[in-house]
């Protein structure tokens, strides 16, 4: 992982998300070119920012770094609805889970 993966990561997700640039600055309560200046290559995010930037973009700092995850942020979001179910419930959803990755 380098610099580059940083940037690039935060761009797929932000696209993903349907964010632009701009919007993406402002509600991180930044100048309007933050996030580009970080896109751009000309800066990094410190580490509390980019604690910020995760949940914003609604994945863990974990989920940000695993390139083999397409869509972190589905996965985070199904994690957050699974921690709420009955361990019934849970199993089902794993079962139905093995099922839909075995096709």
């Amino acid at each position: 992982m380098n610099a580059d993966y940083i940037r690039n990561r935060i761009s797929q997700l932000r696209i993903k998300k349907g964010v632009s640039e701009y919007r993406m600055s402002s509600d991180l309560g930044h100048s309007k070119s933050y996030i580009q200046s970080i896109s751009r290559g000309k800066a990094l995010p410190s580490f509390s920012e980019f604690l910020y930037i995760c949940e914003y973009l609604g994945v863990t700092p974990a989920e940000f770094f695993d390139s083999s995850l397409e869509d972190p942020q589905a996965i985070c979001e199904l994690n957050q609805y699974a921690r709420k179910l009955s361990p019934e419930d849970l199993n089902a959803l794993v079962k139905m889970a093995e099922r839909l990755s075995a096709k």
